[in-house]
């Protein structure tokens, strides 16, 4: 039974290991990683419509184009529109209106940078914009080019108590005015996008507005300073509908074309904390994906729409492009806070990280934060925990007499066991209990390991001294030795295998775990140093206090 109990432990610890390299295999391991530069980046007219569908960054139209009827106007300004907000310094290209810079603000690049991270960029090195248009029989992008939008600033600022902030572009051709508005709101993520077609011409308007992000496949920034051996995050396009609200579409996968219709839905791209997704605001959206060459595009097309003479329309569409906050995602779109991904765990990372982050808001360090979460937990396991410990303790106390045993009935394994049955019965010891607390540690740990991952909360989150960011390696490797050594100090505690190689494969278990640990995010590496010795301090009173008891027993049967 004791070699049974000594098993089980080893197996738990290393479906723990499996697990977590499983889950980083199947959804991450075969994205694109090749730092390269988009052929359609650069080229003339790659923002054009195909008719065919076979190459462009304007998705297929569903209404014949009039290559005659649609052309483009001068702008006043050649160069981008910067915006600045609380949130974001933004830059709009006139030609197609599209944003081809998003930074954000709140969130530095790296750790102690004093740079902002830039989540979406055109600068010859990597390709990931928000774009947006107008397509269909008298739409304004066509394969003859995009449509060149007029302005008034170059520069748009948000002032202090400002609560929105519009960026107006003006397109007029024979009696139709579109004006492509996007406006910002004080403290928020989400950005309107909206189209107002004014026909004062004497022929109806026909079109559709579409939205998408395109994006090439270079390696993931959010991932740069997480070390170089750190798992990576999924990176990939994500959708999701009211009835299905969470669905990853990989990036090798955008060429099987996403074909789903939904008014409530999202599409997007995931990447390690921060995401970017689109969603229709009064029409119905028709959502797709396609790959050319090294990019790939993921968005939707609204159904056709007419706007009658003398008459106008209006299409809205909203640009999430942020980080991962739960609270603010849910908001925007439903299904969308769950790019915060935990895995077939979630229910429990969900828990866990409303713990922690209750704790932290009163706390105000994560660190700590996690050493409060670790105690709840024991706590949470005392009465599991108590049994086990008391259990191996006795097995502890036991240990002579078993080993008398041994050496009493020699390969007589019937009667030996059934010696040992009877003492264990005397004794009331139960072997199997001491693997509680590791079965039910385990699916806590890993629970945790992906809130620690996924929440961009913890991202670049110090604690004390050389830890300064908790969802990072340790850089000293600290705490992964101090981990092992608390591991190693309670084996001691709790009785030796009989079976001297079972011995020595406990006795290598300490540094095998150290090592696997050691590039293990420090927030997690915390949680199990702090619980290793929580439950060293509870081993060693109950082992006192069996050992009181025993002496009691002796005592009592030499009177």
């Amino acid at each position: 039974m004791q070699k049974i109990f000594r098993v089980m432990i080893i197996i738990a610890m290393l479906i723990t290991a499996y697990l977590l390299i499983l889950a980083w295999r199947d959804d991450y391991a075969n994205e694109p990683a090749v730092d390269t530069v988009s052929e359609t980046a650069t080229s003339v007219g790659a923002d054009i419509p195909s008719t065919s569908g076979a190459a462009g960054d304007i998705p297929v139209q569903t209404l014949p184009v009039d290559s005659g009827a649609v052309t483009t106007t001068p702008a006043k300004n050649a160069g981008l529109i910067t915006v600045t907000t609380d949130r974001y310094d933004i830059k709009i290209n006139p030609e197609g209106g599209d944003i081809v810079y998003a930074a954000l603000k709140q969130y530095d690049a790296t750790l102690d940078s004093d740079e902002p991270f830039v989540l979406l960029e055109n600068n010859g090195n990597r390709v990931y914009v928000a774009q947006s248009g107008l397509i269909g029989q008298d739409g304004i992008d066509t394969a003859e080019g995009r449509a060149t939008y007029s302005h008034t600033a170059n520069n748009y600022v948000m002032e202090a108590g400002q609560q929105t902030l519009s960026v107006p572009l003006t397109y007029k051709k024979d009696g139709v005015t579109i004006t492509k508005t996007f406006t910002f709101t004080q403290d928020k993520y989400p950005i309107d996008v909206s189209y107002q077609i004014q026909n004062a011409s004497a022929n109806a308007w026909q079109g559709q507005m579409f939205a998408q992000l395109k994006r090439d496949d270079s390696k993931d920034p959010g991932m740069s300073d997480k070390g170089a051996l750190s798992m990576a995050t999924y990176l990939g396009g994500a959708w999701g509908t009211p009835d299905d609200p969470y669905n990853k579409l990989k990036f090798k996968n955008f060429s099987d074309e996403l074909s789903v219709t939904s008014d409530d839905g999202w599409v997007g791209i995931v990447q390690h904390y921060f995401v970017s997704a689109w969603t229709p605001e009064n029409f119905t959206g028709k959502f797709f994906s396609r790959e050319t060459g090294n990019d790939y595009f993921i968005g939707f097309n609204s159904q056709p729409v007419n706007v009658a003479p003398n008459k106008q329309a209006t299409l809205n569409a909203t640009l999430y492009s942020g980080p991962k906050v739960q609270s603010e995602l849910k908001d925007v779109a439903v299904g969308l806070n769950q790019t915060v991904d935990y895995g077939l765990l979630w229910p429990i990372s969900k828990i866990l990280f409303a713990i922690l982050d209750g704790i932290h808001k009163i706390i105000g360090n994560w660190g700590w934060s996690i050493i409060v979460l670790t105690i709840l937990v024991k706590f949470a396991l005392m009465w599991f925990s108590n049994k086990s410990y008391y259990s191996m303790a006795k097995m502890r106390a036991i240990a002579p007499r078993l080993a008398a045993l041994k050496e009493e009935h020699g390969d007589d394994r019937m009667k030996m066991s059934q010696e040992m049955m009877g003492i264990y019965k005397e004794e009331k010891v139960n072997p199997m209990a001491g693997c509680l607390p590791i079965l039910m540690q385990m699916p806590i740990f890993l629970a945790l390991y992906w809130v620690l991952v996924e929440s961009v909360e913890l991202r670049h989150a110090p604690w004390i001294l050389w830890i300064q960011d908790l969802s990072a390696m340790d850089p000293w490797f600290i705490l992964p030795l101090l981990m092992g050594a608390s591991m190693f100090i309670q084996q001691q505690l709790n009785p030796q295998p009989a079976d001297p190689m079972q011995a020595k494969v406990m006795k290598f278990l300490p540094i095998i775990f150290t090592a696997f640990m050691l590039f293990f995010p420090a927030g997690l590496v915390l949680y199990w140093t702090v619980n290793n010795l929580f439950s060293m301090t509870h081993q060693y009173i109950v082992n006192k206090k069996v050992e009181e008891e025993q002496k009691q027993r002796t005592v009592k049967v030499l009177d």
